[in-house]
């Protein structure tokens, strides 16, 4: 058996927290097996926390508190992980993008928008000033920024394998100004061909499909079961049931033979890019 790796608690205010969860539980002679038992979380969710890889939810902190005797001590600092996790982040997407960082595979299906992990500056500028306009400039900024920091795992050296199907009237349709678009087109085709990741194209043609409801991204790991990630409007959902998070995956391969294969969107990407930077892309 390979040995525990250890949290780093000086990381961040999460790991600092999931390290104490860990420290907490050992000295009450607890196993993660029982302290999950008679809450609503599982033990690979337990784990995550005291990885410091996802926060810690309300319910489960008055659950661990009286478990393991501490006083409400992880219900009043429950909102301090929350706070130092958003960085940027819609609440709800916190952690997701944490999570990312982990991951040994992502799998995206973009129906509406393009994966944030693929996005430039400029289009998740759009995207976001267009779907809350009400938002002040420094929040927008904040915003931008981490969503396009998220986009560092593709500099590192163990990064995970990405998968990420996308329609076609998103790389058609000007979402932006023509040069911008084009290169927006542009990084999306070198990403993936520089880190050796997959992505296709369902064509606009394809008028009936696995998946139609919505987007979805699916996020395996090596030490912990895979989960999927849903999201509307300004809400988003992490599933982890496993029966859930199978009929999600077997739909996202149904939806992968359905759309164009890999070299072909790359081809029909970069040649989009090019009729935008030429002016000859269709409204």
């Amino acid at each position: 058996m390979p040995p525990r790796k250890d949290t780093d608690a000086s990381a961040n205010v999460p790991s600092f927290y999931g390290a104490e969860l860990r420290f907490k539980r050992e000295a009450a002679g607890l196993t993660l097996e029982q302290l999950a038992e008679g809450s609503f979380r599982g033990v690979p969710f337990l784990s995550q926390i005291e990885r410091g890889e996802r926060r810690m939810p309300l319910d489960l902190a008055q659950h661990v508190d009286k478990r393991l005797g501490t006083d409400g001590f992880f219900e009043r600092r429950c909102e301090d992980a929350r706070k130092a996790k958003q960085s940027g982040h819609a609440e709800y997407f916190a952690d997701v993008a944490e999570m990312e960082k982990f991951a040994e595979s992502i799998e995206e299906w973009a129906p509406a928008l393009l994966p944030g992990l693929l996005q430039t500056e400029a289009y998740a500028l759009k995207v976001i000033r267009t779907g809350s306009p009400w938002l002040r400039s420094d929040t927008v900024e904040a915003q931008v920024n981490a969503r396009i920091a998220r986009a560092k795992l593709w500099g590192r050296e163990e990064r995970p394998s990405f998968w990420a199907i996308v329609r076609e009237e998103l790389i058609r349709k000007p979402l932006l100004p023509s040069d911008e678009m084009a290169a927006q087109l542009e990084h999306i085709a070198q990403v993936v061909r520089s880190t050796q990741g997959v992505l296709q194209v369902l064509p606009e043609t394809t008028v009936a499909y696995p998946l139609m409801m919505g987007m979805i991204k699916v996020m395996t790991f090596p030490d912990a079961p895979p989960v999927v990630y849903t999201e509307g409007l300004h809400s988003g959902q992490l599933i982890d049931y496993p029966a859930l998070v199978k009929d999600y995956r077997r739909s996202y391969d149904l939806l992968r033979a359905a759309a164009l294969p890999p070299e072909t969107s790359l081809d029909m990407i970069e040649q989009a890019a090019e009729d935008h930077r030429n002016g000859k892309h269709r409204a």
